[in-house]
Order: structure tokens, then sequence, then C-alpha cells
């Protein structure tokens, strides 16, 4: 069972009330393929999901980023990933569930067994063929966004994240976002950002991996107020530095260029005080929603 989020054809987009990104027309290379049967029924040529793991998640010492132990819950074979080239088209169709009967996961009132379905999966009803998700929330332009988190091409992301660990995904290029060939948009990720849910300024993996609630990232462009927008973001993880966190700087951030700026000003940095920028790895978290 899969869903369907994003597709890089306009008119493919309009016809299925999906989102419309460009730039995943260069995502051939990270992208199984399928064909269209009887039915218009959707047959993925390879790439398989196993659902059995349970996903671990301890927080490491000092800090809890980077964690103790990270093991997704989900782990795609060599040749999956939630892209599909169909017909020259890519779509985003991240899987939810694999080679189970609809009876066993027939939940759709919730107490879901996630040794059969994607982590974040809240109720699935596979004989009305819906599902319900986890969103996360997030901020792009200074704005708050809902944006589902499905894959990643790195395990231990994976695990921090409730996605699925798909090892094609990672055949994405990263670190050139604003080229014209590349499939990828940027996600800002702090590392050290403020802990305690009651702090309005709380970010950051250090918070996440604590109190197990999301870390509220910062993304780029966006549908149908950017033509750079991609459900494949590029990680760029940031740390404050010492010497900004004594001063007081440390802050909830929330606009891109905001960080870029930071960065400039040696506020922050990559982590572990190298250069700022991708960390190589490649997350598919499809927008839902931008609020006022």
């Amino acid at each position: 069972m899969y869903i369907l989020t994003d597709v890089s054809d306009q008119g493919q987009a309009a016809n299925l009330g999906l989102n419309f990104s460009a730039k995943l027309e260069f995502a051939g290379i990270a992208a199984r393929t399928g064909h269209f049967g009887t039915g218009n029924v959707v047959y993925f040529d390879k790439g398989r999901v196993d659902f059995a793991p349970h996903r671990i998640l301890a927080p490491g010492t000092p800090n809890a980023y980077p964690p103790a132990v990270a093991k997704p819950g989900s782990v795609g074979d060599k040749d999956y990933s939630p892209l599909v080239n169909i017909d020259g088209i890519i779509y985003d169709a991240p899987i939810v569930a694999f080679d189970v009967p609809a009876p066993a996961i027939n939940f759709p009132n919730g107490n879901v067994d996630y040794t059969k379905v994607h982590d974040e999966v809240v109720a699935i009803d596979p004989i009305g063929r819906t599902v319900t998700l986890q969103l996360v929330n997030g901020f792009s332009f200074g704005r708050p966004v809902w944006y589902l988190t499905m894959d990643s091409s790195d395990p231990t992301v994976a695990a921090i994240e409730g996605a699925t660990y798909a090892p094609l995904f990672g055949n994405l290029p990263t670190g050139g976002d604003d080229s014209f060939p590349s499939p990828v948009e940027r996600i800002f990720i702090a590392e050290n950002g403020a802990l305690d849910c009651a702090n309005p300024q709380r970010q950051g993996l250090d918070a996440a991996i604590t109190d197990g609630f999301r870390p509220n990232n910062v993304l780029g462009g966006i549908p149908t107020l950017a033509l750079d927008y991609s459900p494949a973001w590029d990680i760029n993880l940031f740390e404050w530095t010492p010497a900004s966190i004594e001063q007081g700087f440390r802050q909830q951030l929330r606009e891109e260029f905001q960080i870029l700026t930071y960065v400039q000003d040696r506020l922050l940095t990559g982590p572990k005080g190298t250069a700022f920028g991708s960390i190589g790895v490649i997350n598919n978290c499809p927008i839902v929603e931008r609020l006022d």
C-alpha cells in the first residue's frame, strides 16, 4: 500500500490533486520504475520494504545527538526509493505497508501494529483505501508549515524521524540545491537548540531525541510559492557555537536567510564546528499545508 504526494508533471499534479515539483524531473537517478496495468493499477517493478523491525532510539551523552542507539522501524532493500518513474514522469509514492493481506493491516480506528505498517501511520483502512498519517510542524520563510516525514537515505536519521530507510534515495546529489539540474531543496536542522517543550525557543535534534517531540525544522521553498520546491530535502545541520550560547543568542530560527546570515556571522557552524552545509542525507518530506 502506498500514498501519492508529489509529481514532476504539472498536468498530473492538477488532475490528481498532488504537489507539483518541477525539480523531480531531475530525480530519475534515485527512482525505481513502475508501470500501469489493467484499470490503471500501478505495478512497481522492484523495491521492497520490511516493516517488521522495531524502531529504537536512545539519546547519546553528554548530548542527546548523536543518539547512542538508532535503528529505523522500516527498512527498504537496495532497490527501494519512494520515487517511481512511470512513463517518464516521476511520482513521490512512499510505501506505508508491504506484502501483507488487507485484514492484517485493518486499523481504521488506530491501535496500529507497527511491525506491519509505517511508523507515521495513525490509522489505516485498506478496504476504504485510506490512511491517516502524523503531520510534522516546521517553518518556511517565517511561516508555519505542516509536512509528512516518510523516508530517509540514512538509517540513523530514519530512526530519529520515524521514517523508512530508503537506500536508493541516497543516489540523489546533495549540496547544489540552487543549480539548474538539482532535484533537491534544503532543509535546515538544528543540532543543539534550546530544550524543554515549555520553552517557546525549543528547537533541534537534542530536544527531539530527549523529549520525543518534533525538532521544528526550517524548510526552503514550498509548493505554489516557489518553483524550487522538492519533497527531497537535503539536510543542512547547524550547531550554535559555545560563544553564541554564552552570549544568549540561541533562539528558535524560522527562516532560511536568517540561518545563512547567522552562519556568515559565525554564530552557527556545521556539526562540531565544521563548515556549514549539506551532510549528504536526503529526507522525503512532502509539504501538506502552509499556515498564515
